[in-house]
């Protein structure tokens, strides 16, 4: 599909108040993006609703097919279209759609309560690469329109492109987008147990199956049963998916 900026930035995410914007203060957020960036190894960014353009990008290249953060800042919103597969660019219209019609039901002051995820496929060095995007406002105007934006992207935990979902910080539920009916499901949140929590820490620190069960005074088996129950829970293939798993959707 031919790029067009106008797919993306449309009259449900528009910044009507622009006399409300003070970007005087906008190095605080930027400061504080290159801080979490840092101190977390993830891969962040500031969208710019106003200026319709990427504020802020962190340096990582597993993510930026190449580009520098600079490049990618100039590139702006044409990054999608030159970089996702284009069956996929619909998939990001449509989450772009919804997701700010959801946003907008939702009282003005819990805005900030709230952020979508979805993955879907970056094209790097000609290879496909499945990412996560955790997209969350960070300044509103007084109306709740949103002005500046901060996306978390990771590897994703799946095998297909999709997953869109709308969580609520704290809250177990979540509304999960249909895009055959265009209605949002309410679901609900795995529940990891106690010793399936304690098997996912360890594996994050990166302790192997016979360590954890030492430090959990187990066996080697039951350790890989639990393995097994968190897999079956997560819907995922393996110990490291588990962790995306997890740590994309703060279970611990």
């Amino acid at each position: 599909m031919k790029g067009n900026l106008d797919d993306f930035f449309i009259p449900d995410n528009e910044v009507k108040l622009s006399e409300e914007l003070d970007y005087s203060k906008t190095d605080e957020y930027i400061r504080s993006a290159e801080a979490f960036s840092r101190t977390t190894y993830q891969s962040v960014y500031i969208i710019d609703y106003f200026r319709q353009n990427f504020m802020y990008v962190s340096p990582n290249p597993m993510f930026l097919c190449g580009l520098s953060p600079e490049q990618m800042m100039k590139l702006g919103y044409g990054f999608y279209f030159k970089y996702v597969p284009e069956k996929e660019q619909e998939i990001l219209i449509d989450i772009n759609r919804a997701g700010f019609a959801f946003l907008n039901s939702i009282p003005v002051d819990e805005r900030k309560d709230w952020y979508i995820q979805y993955d879907f496929h970056i094209i790097n060095n000609g290879k496909p690469i499945l990412i996560n995007h955790k997209l969350t406002s960070l300044a509103l105007t007084s109306d709740g329109r949103v002005w500046l934006a901060l996306c978390v992207v990771s590897a994703s935990s799946h095998t297909t492109p999709g997953h869109i979902e709308i969580h609520r910080v704290d809250s177990p539920e979540y509304f999960e987008y249909n895009r055959t009916t265009r209605r949002w499901d309410r679901q609900s949140m795995p529940t990891l147990t106690y010793g399936e929590k304690r098997v996912i820490t360890y594996s994050i620190q990166g302790l192997t199956m016979s360590e954890i069960a030492d430090a959990m005074c187990l066996s080697p088996e039951t350790i890989k049963k639990y393995r097994k129950q968190i897999f079956e829970k997560l819907g995922v293939r393996n110990i490291s998916e588990a962790i995306i798993a997890v740590t994309n959707n703060k279970m611990l």
